[in-house]
């Protein structure tokens, strides 16, 4: 009598076990992609590109836009009160405006550098969440077929669980039968 409740315990155990062993082997591929995630690979700049990215990050910048007011009112105030021979740039300011379009010209094509390299980077960043959502989507789905099926086996080990309680219902039954 106790060796069939022997065999569905260690059936459940064994089931017990799988399941653990599933779910642990998840477990530890969810740490290996947050790891690598966590720990990208350095990027790889040429000079031309650091440069670029420089600039922009100092071209739109408050600390930029306050040195260059400061360098024009002082260009401004210096060519309308220096004496005329000192003054460089009289009004209407002739060489500061091709000074502004010559800097104007050259930045716009430097941050524009900086900003596509940014948006490649964006780029790949939403493939790789793309990526993972995918395959946390594709783990779900696994972990729910490996529940289907371990519940499958556990009904079928109920099954047997009742089958065999029945059967000690009836010899039980049965051997009361005789004893009266």
């Amino acid at each position: 009598m106790t060796d069939p409740i022997k065999k569905i315990k260690s059936s459940e155990n064994q089931q017990l076990l799988k399941l653990q062993k599933i779910v642990q082997n998840a477990i530890e591929e969810e740490k290996s992609i947050i790891e690598n995630l966590l720990n990208e690979p350095a990027e790889v700049l040429t000079k031309g590109q650091s440069i670029s990215d420089k600039v922009a990050s100092f071209g739109g910048s408050w600390k930029f836009i306050i040195i260059f007011a400061v360098i024009l009112f002082v260009w401004i105030v210096f060519n309308s009160v220096a004496i005329l021979h000192w003054r460089f740039d009289p009004y209407p300011f002739i060489l500061m405006n091709l000074v502004l379009s010559c800097i104007a010209a050259l930045q716009a094509p430097i941050i524009m550098m900086s900003q596509n390299r940014q948006e490649e980077k964006d780029r790949k960043r939403s493939e790789n969440d793309y990526l993972i959502n995918l395959k946390a989507e594709l783990e779900l789905r696994s972990l729910h077929q490996k529940m289907d099926l371990l519940l499958e086996e556990h009904l079928s080990s109920l099954m047997e669980v009742q089958i065999k309680q029945l059967e000690i219902l009836k010899g039980i039954q049965k051997s009361l039968e005789k004893g009266k």
